[in-house]
């Protein structure tokens, strides 16, 4: 089923094992469209049980774009992200395809929407300056002192996300003014475009439920031999954006002696649930987004045809 005029994207949202990869591959079986990933874990190859990235199977008869796109070593960033997609979506309307943008990276939804602020770009200076910060004194530590220099990007960033912690702290310590200053001056790389926006959130009791049975899952289907494989990589440590992910820096934890293999996996389901609960906080502000509690691939059919009109 083709859409006719193709004058928009559609951004397919939801926390972390909602069943979006589900839901956009039941609409692409009914319209004409390109997947396109927007999950900053979905990029690293090796890195499949444990982001519970889809199956080759499912990849070879469901072909999501950005998906596989680079190594766990390698720095990837929101800029990147921003073209790669722009590029992708092009090349979907000039086949007449609708472009669906799926995943639960809310940054990367963000920036494509409203565009990018004029930050200040790291060094390699800085870079190793917050990394040792962080080693030495702790996320919550440094929230804190982000809280001091910048208390509205600190509200809206968890103790925990030491990536944005340390970033938001190292724009100040580059530029002299906040991060919630200088996003508020975003014009960058703006889609120009009509977004349509599907949000899948089920019960918050359904998915944690669906977190942990998910996590003991990926245990049993050898995620802990993936995390072998790549502490075998010298360049991986977990400084990196990669290992950073839900799942992956408990395991590494694991590894090196520091959690029993109980409480890497009670740790692991607990980051999860908490990456949820951003995940939900933020996708509450989608007024305007068809919200599904379950996949009705009816209603979200319709939702899109009527968009088209």
């Amino acid at each position: 089923m083709a859409i006719e005029p193709i004058n928009f994207v559609v951004f397919l949202m939801g926390p972390t094992a909602s069943g979006k990869t589900e839901l956009a591959i039941e609409i692409s079986k009914h319209i004409n469209s390109k997947l396109i990933s927007v999950d900053s874990a979905l990029i690293y190859r090796g890195m499949d049980i444990g982001t519970a990235k889809p199956s080759k199977e499912i990849l070879t008869a469901y072909p999501h774009e950005l998906v596989d796109i680079c190594e766990p070593e390698d720095s990837f960033s929101v800029t990147e992200f921003i073209s790669l997609a722009k590029e992708h979506i092009k090349s979907a309307l000039a086949e007449g395809k609708l472009p669906i943008l799926v995943g639960g990276t809310s940054f990367y939804f963000n920036a494509l929407e409203h565009g990018l602020s004029e930050l200040p770009s790291s060094t390699d200076e800085s870079r190793k300056h917050f990394n040792d910060l962080l080693k030495s004194e702790g996320s919550v530590k440094l929230h804190t002192k982000l809280t001091e220099t910048d208390p509205k990007s600190a509200a809206r960033i968890h103790s925990n996300d030491s990536q944005r912690v340390t970033r938001a702290l190292e724009v100040f310590h580059l530029s002299g003014e906040t991060l919630s200053k200088l996003q508020g001056k975003k014009n960058q790389n703006k889609l120009d475009l009509n977004i349509k926006k599907i949000v899948l959130m089920p019960d918050r009791a359904v998915l944690h439920q669906r977190i942990e049975q998910r996590f003991i899952k990926m245990i049993k289907d050898g995620f802990l031999n993936e995390v072998e494989n790549l502490r075998k990589n010298k360049k991986l440590n977990l400084d990196l954006a990669s290992m950073r992910s839900v799942g992956y820096r408990q395991a590494w934890n694991y590894f090196e002696g520091n959690y029993s293999k109980q409480e890497m996996i009670d740790k692991a389901i607990i980051a999860t649930r908490q990456l949820c609960k951003r995940q939900c906080t933020w996708l509450r502000d989608e007024d305007k987004a068809l919200t599904l509690k379950k996949i009705e691939i009816e209603k979200a059919v319709k939702f899109l045809q009527e968009r088209s009109t």
